[in-house]
């Protein structure tokens, strides 16, 4: 089946994403908050997640199921970004306007995700 071409797209950025956790660790370890364990695992947990979700999108019998775990994911993430403003720090050097901004781009990343249930 083949579906629109902004659902592989999708697909892409995740995989992308994912793999940047391997190529580029330090840069989500720096941005783990602090009350959460194992960083090093979390990262890399997360960047197969990524992977694996990115890859799901791709196919009839997991589509559904990827979609569902971005969303939760994406979910979980918010964790990260209040942490991020909490201050100077966790903040990693990105302007706070930037982060303010990366809310509610989670959940535009939701709804995206979301919208391809009914295909």
């Amino acid at each position: 089946m083949m579906y629109p071409y902004d659902l592989y797209f999708m697909a892409a950025l995740y995989i992308f994403a994912g793999i940047m956790h391997f190529i580029k660790p330090k840069v989500y370890l720096r941005i783990m908050p602090k009350y959460l364990p194992n960083h090093k695992s979390l990262v890399a947990l997360s960047g197969l997640a990524e992977i694996a979700l990115g890859i799901g999108l791709c196919f009839p019998a997991t589509k559904n199921i990827a979609i569902y775990g971005i969303i939760a994911m994406l979910a979980v993430f918010l964790l990260v970004h209040f942490y991020m403003l909490s201050g100077e720090k966790a903040a990693a050097g990105i302007p706070k306007w930037i982060l303010l901004l990366r809310i509610p781009l989670q959940f535009g990343l939701m709804y995206w995700a979301y919208r391809y249930l009914i295909y």
